[in-house]
């Protein structure tokens, strides 16, 4: 066989494997584990609308709003009866590591689904409607201290979950006690929180800088605090931090996809390398400013285990605030 004969061959071949490279056709579903507004709608929509513009997807990302037990339901659904479905990802947070981490999720564990990647992470925060009593983050800490009930919490999490945790480690990082007595209104999702804070029937909100931009915007909420090591660049450098007012309370809260476990070797390939360019993209860098996340983004093969890890330091945390036996 002559050189060039060879040449071609492999080139033929090359050339077949990257035509027959796996990638989704027609719809794709981006599972949104809440109602309509919150963290996990803003990933399902955010990334959609990338993915098309990039011409990453060859159709439509439809976002499909699957609220019910803090994100439980949308686990256990894509576990039972979407397992070998290579056109779906599902929106996951640190709100998901952390309800794994305390068992709320009945029979199922981190095992069970294939953790695709991180788009950015996202500060919590604490805030509070534009006539409340508070002005800062030590006089709604120092009413807790004096009373664990006086200050009612609205978080899109459910008891115990990500939302929760962060009143709780920032409460404790000032040196309240008696952290379970303090009072946390759960909802479906974060929009639904701020606006019961909003309205005035519940004094402060608990949640992510992603879901506080609107109604900070319109002036409507003022975030007493960040939970990051450092102001954050560009529009949200007036916000402070819990840090420089004296509590060392950090609360990063990732965004990112998991998908069916069962589904093929070339399609876990192909999601993993999508988000890999999504990320790196200009137009992903545009949103991420928008909306104050900040980079986060393990490398492919890595995020597995780092979710793991994670779900293993929440349940030492979880133990430690008295949230598990």
């Amino acid at each position: 066989m002559t050189i060039k004969r060879t040449l071609f061959l492999v080139a033929a071949a090359t050339f077949s494997m990257s035509a027959l490279a796996w990638q989704p056709s027609g719809k794709v579903e981006c599972i949104a584990p809440s109602d309509p507004g919150g963290g996990w709608d803003f990933t399902c929509r955010s990334a959609g609308n990338v993915l098309r513009d990039l011409g990453l997807i060859d159709g439509t990302v439809q976002t499909v709003n699957m609220a019910g037990a803090g994100g439980g339901v949308a686990f256990a659904h894509t576990v039972s009866k979407r397992s070998e479905d290579d056109k779906l990802i599902v929106a996951a947070s640190t709100a998901t590591t952390t309800r794994l981490a305390q068992k709320q999720f009945p029979g199922l564990n981190a095992d069970m689904v294939n953790w695709v990647g991180a788009l950015g992470a996202d500060f919590g925060v604490i805030a509070v409607g534009k006539n409340s009593e508070y002005q800062d983050l030590n006089q709604l800490l120092a009413a807790i201290k004096q009373n664990p009930k006086s200050v009612k919490f609205a978080g899109g999490s459910a008891r115990g979950g990500w939302d929760h945790l962060k009143v709780l480690i920032t409460a404790r990082a000032a040196g309240a006690g008696q952290l379970p007595s303090i009072p946390y209104l759960s909802y479906n999702n974060g929009g639904e929180a701020m606006t019961q804070v909003v309205g005035g029937q519940v004094d402060a909100f608990t949640g992510d800088l992603s879901e506080v931009t609107g109604f900070m915007a319109s002036g409507d909420l003022r975030v007493l605090a960040v939970l990051a090591e450092e102001r954050l660049p560009g529009n949200f450098a007036h916000i402070p931090t819990a840090k420089e007012q004296g509590i060392d309370a950090v609360g990063p809260n990732w965004r990112g996809f998991y998908m069916p476990k069962d589904t093929s070797e070339a399609s876990k390939t192909y999601w993993s390398n999508t988000i890999d360019t999504l990320y790196a993209s200009k137009e992903w860098k545009k949103v991420m400013k928008a909306n104050g996340l900040i980079p986060f983004h393990p490398p492919a093969g890595e995020f597995d285990s780092f979710v793991r890890q994670q779900v293993q330091d929440i349940e030492a945390l979880s133990r430690e605030i008295g949230l598990l036996k």
